[in-house]
């Protein structure tokens, strides 16, 4: 009987400690944020913006600052970034709908499509260095995550959309204005990665077939590693059937795509609602076409799907189809100063 009762016990301290350690895998992999490296304070040189960067934890050719701090602490980024963000707001003018300055023309619009209310930024710039990257609370990491609003407020965006998650993954290159941060290759590689270069053109690309280091040679300065590209060469590239991992075939959805020489759009499609019920890969690809994208791309969607314009979301983020509520993300791609 002993014997039997030590048998229950141990199985049960065994079953829990199993658990136990499966909950803090989770966690660790899902919840827990790790900071690699903080994004140092942008000073402005000339017409252009110089980010340096902590060198731990990063590739690229960037020169980086020389700084024998440890890495901060993730709560100390927002006070640096809003400091030095409060001197970069634009003097354009805002309408209800757009914004214009010398550099900066923005025109938003917004048209159902198969009952979906999609929002479209049409964005021509005169220089590509207005198209830019932030990380969540200025911090490279996985799973240190901040609402896209507080993310653009913070960098004075006056165009903001959600990024790729990449702090989701723990490989899969990770290139953001100019710095690689990471550079193993996913280990997913069914979908490619869009790539933004310093001229503002765009590339599709399959970090199989090159390095990170190489695409900072050849000109990149943004990588995107969520997909799958919906438009090259004018064309959609994607079936009725494709589908992100086994989401649904109608979600909220974020894309990025090109038209012309410096002219882009953003769209935002709302999902997961009574008033508004998402759109498929395949009806995201053909919106991008049908505004002209060259090249299109899928960014992280469902509810991270975010837009964010002159001082406030514009969209409505649902989060887990039970209550529109802006969802927290690593990333974000913006348009400003």
């Amino acid at each position: 009987m002993r014997k039997k009762q030590s048998g229950i016990i141990y199985y049960t301290i065994f079953s829990m400690a199993l658990l136990s350690f499966s909950a803090y895998v989770l966690l660790d992999t899902f919840v827990i944020p790790h900071a690699i490296s903080q994004v140092q304070t942008e000073t402005r040189s000339g017409d252009k913006t110089d980010n340096n960067q902590d060198n731990q934890g990063m590739l690229g050719k960037s020169e980086v600052a020389d700084t024998s701090e440890e890495t901060a602490d993730i709560s100390s980024a927002d006070n640096s970034s809003q400091e030095t963000d409060d001197t970069k707001q634009s003097n354009g003018v805002y309408t209800e709908n757009s914004y214009q300055d010398e550099n900066i023309s923005i025109n938003i619009t917004t048209k159902v499509v198969d009952n979906t209310t999609v929002y479209i930024a049409d964005v021509v710039l005169s220089d590509a260095d207005f198209l830019k990257t932030a990380f969540a609370r200025d911090t490279f990491g996985t799973n240190v995550t901040e609402k896209t609003s507080a993310q653009a407020e913070a960098k004075g965006a006056i165009l903001a959309v959600n990024g790729d998650f990449y702090g989701a993954d723990k490989k899969g290159y990770v290139i953001k204005n100019g710095t690689i941060y990471r550079d193993s290759v996913r280990d997913d590689a069914e979908y490619d990665d869009l790539v933004v270069y310093e001229d503002g053109s765009f590339g599709i690309i399959n970090e199989k077939n090159i390095s990170a280091q190489q695409l900072v040679e050849n000109g990149a300065v943004q990588l995107f590693a969520f997909g799958p590209a919906l438009v090259e060469n004018g064309e959609v590239v994607v079936g009725e059937s494709t589908e992100v991992g086994k989401a649904m075939a109608s979600n909220p959805r974020t894309a990025i795509g090109i038209i012309d020489e410096l002219h882009y759009v953003f769209v935002v499609a709302d999902g997961r609602s009574s008033e508004s019920e998402g759109l498929s890969l395949y009806e995201l690809a053909q919106v991008m076409k049908d505004l002209g994208c060259e090249t299109a791309y899928n960014l992280d969607g469902g509810g991270s799907s975010t837009m964010y314009f002159n001082g406030q979301v514009i969209n409505k983020p649902t989060t887990s189809g039970r209550s529109i509520k802006e969802r927290e993300v690593s990333d974000i791609v913006y348009i400003g100063y």
